[in-house]
Order: C-alpha cells, then sequence, then structure tokens
C-alpha cells in the first residue's frame, strides 16, 4: 500500500524513557476501512505506539503521515480535528454521570482538558446537537436503552459499550480500540467482533488485543511488536505461521 493510500502511516518511530529502548524503528500502516491489530508479548511496546499516535507520547524520531500528508505526531488537543479516536484500557467513564453525559463529554472532548462541567450548559443549541450526537452514538453500540442510567450502575460488558459510543460521538475517520475484549466472556466477545467488523465499513480501526480469537477474526491485517521491535506484519494467516511469532507470542500449540 503506498502512502497515498493509507489514512494513516508511521515511520522509523523511536521512543526511549531514560535508558530503556521501549521504541525502536516502528513502522505501521493503515489503509481506509482497514481493520489492523498490534499483537505482542507484554512489554512489548504495543501501549507506548498506541500512545505516541494520540499524542500522550512524543516519539524521539519518526515519521507521520495522515491521508497522505506528511505532519507532526498528534497531540491530544487536536485528535478531534484530525479525526481519530480512541478508548482506553481502562475504559475511563465517569461513575456518578448518566451514560450519556458520559458519552457528550467525548462529543466536547473535554476529558483532557477538565472542562467537563461546559459540556451541559443548559438550553443552548450546541448542547441539544451534542446530545443528539451522543444518543445516535448510543444506538449504534446497541445502547440506546442504556441513557439515562448512572454509568457505576453498569454491568462491564455494558461499559465497555458506552466507552465505544464515547469514542465514536466525534466520527472519527480512525478508531483506536484498546483491549476491546479484555475483560469480556464468549458472548460478548462475539458481539464485539461482530461491532468492530460494523464498523470497518465506515471507519479504519487500529486495535491493540490479547484475545487471539478476535485478532484472527476481524483484522485483515496484523503487527506484531517484541521488545519494540516488528517482528512480522501481514494476514492473520501469515502472522500466524511466521515462526518468530509462534517463538515469541503465539506459542507452538496456537
Amino acid at each position: 500500500m503506498s502512502i497515498n493510500n493509507a489514512v494513516l502511516r508511521v515511520e522509523g518511530v523511536s521512543i526511549s524513557f531514560g535508558g530503556l529502548r521501549a521504541l525502536n524503528d516502528v513502522y505501521l500502516e493503515i489503509g481506509t476501512r482497514e481493520v489492523v491489530g498490534l499483537i505482542g508479548p507484554n512489554g512489548a511496546g504495543k501501549t507506548t505506539l498506541f500512545n505516541a499516535l494520540c499524542g500522550l507520547v512524543t516519539p524521539d524520531a519518526g515519521v507521520f503521515y495522515l491521508a497522505g500528508q506528511k505532519s507532526d505526531f498528534p497531540r491530544t488537543d487536536n485528535l478531534v480535528d484530525l479525526g481519530i479516536a480512541r478508548t482506553l484500557q481502562g475504559v475511563g467513564l465517569f461513575g456518578d454521570l448518566t451514560v450519556l453525559e458520559n458519552v457528550m463529554i467525548g462529543a466536547q472532548h473535554l476529558a483532557q482538558t477538565g472542562l467537563i462541567s461546559a459540556a451541559f450548559a443548559r438550553n443552548t443549541k450546541d448542547e441539544n446537537r451534542i446530545r443528539e450526537k451522543a444518543r445516535v452514538a448510543l444506538e449504534r453500540v446497541y445502547a440506546g436503552a442504556l441513557a439515562d442510567r448512572r454509568a457505576d450502575t453498569l454491568a462491564y460488558p455494558d461499559t465497555k459499550r458506552v466507552a465505544i459510543a464515547r469514542a465514536l460521538v466525534s466520527e472519527p475517520k480512525i478508531l483506536m480500540l484498546d483491549e476491546p475484549a479484555g475483560g469480556l466472556g464468549t458472548q460478548d466477545i462475539e458481539w464485539m467482533n461482530s461491532l468492530i467488523r460494523n464498523l470497518s465499513a465506515q471507519m479504519s480501526v487500529l486495535l491493540v488485543e490479547h484475545h487471539m480469537d478476535v485478532v484472527m477474526n476481524v483484522c485483515s491485517k496484523l503487527y506484531v511488536l517484541n521488545f519494540g521491535e516488528v517482528i512480522a506484519s501481514g494476514s492473520a494467516e501469515t502472522v500466524r505461521r511466521d515462526p518468530a511469532v509462534i517463538a515469541a507470542y503465539l506459542g507452538t500449540g496456537t
């Protein structure tokens, strides 16, 4: 895939924390409406790369392309304008707010700024518009009936749905999912697989995931990190059979 056909591409990404090299010369490319998986053992650098792509970590080196255009790596405060949204590994909902209010915060992209109260200025056109966008996002993850529930009353699988809705409300071109199947049972994982496939009809998806039945079922391409370097990339079947991946992550019995 050429740079011009990729919605996002990074090359030569290197990041060090003190004397520890977390990423070394990492590359990654996401195509239009493609589901890409980022896998590897614990400590391989997956979260560090994720954080670099959404502005939480600044790389020491590397090149960033968005829609074929070379640019600086994103900052957290311009992700929405760039069409990038992500979920958090720990869900990150505000328990004392309703589900709808949590999703509205995603529309205002105020979670990073702490200006949560500004999202609820009453009797404004903006609030009505944001509220409607939040309801639409909840319907997309089949959680519309949860809108008026407090977030701290939800079952864990439902918090996952709400977290994804909060990311979707900004109408991203690239959705980054951090362990979307983590903590879910078999039935909920099957539902998550279906949701990711449905979302990929409208946007590109990058996911970090430990559940191999998820990445093997929904990803058209995988990148495997180990000790901060890409040791394999390609289709799920290609990666599954790669000796370096078998040795580092999947195991001989997979």
